[in-house]
């Protein structure tokens, strides 16, 4: 059966959220937003592509920080509302330069930072 991005179901601006998972660890990197072509092009050339909502453009994760995210996997939730999108992650997945967008944690109230930004070389 092949995939038709059009049967995602799509909110009101026509995007769908994509949540980013390291194919190694399984560690949730970041999460961001795609519309029908930016599906479709993540799928046709491997290297994962969203949608950017602030500057209304497409958005090939890495193509200006080298940080890029090579697809692994590409998968579809049962309510075909989100997606996941496994990948070989280059370099840190924020642009704060840390591992993973979550890189803070609500403990006892307070929120705490719990990773640093990667060192760069």
């Amino acid at each position: 059966m092949s995939f038709d991005p059009a049967t995602l179901k799509y909110n009101d601006a026509g995007l769908i959220p994509a949540i980013a998972q390291d194919a190694t660890s399984g560690e949730v990197l970041m999460m961001a937003w795609m519309n029908a072509q930016a599906v479709a092009q993540t799928l046709a050339t491997g290297q994962v592509t969203y949608w950017s909502r602030s500057r209304q453009a497409f958005w090939v994760k890495g193509a200006t920080s080298g940080h890029t995210q090579t697809l692994v996997d590409f998968r579809v939730d049962c309510d075909r509302d989100c997606l996941l999108v496994t990948v070989n992650q280059e370099g840190p997945a924020c642009h704060t330069g840390r591992r993973s967008c979550f890189y803070t944690s609500v403990q006892d109230g307070t929120e705490v930072e719990i990773m640093a930004p990667v060192p760069q070389d």
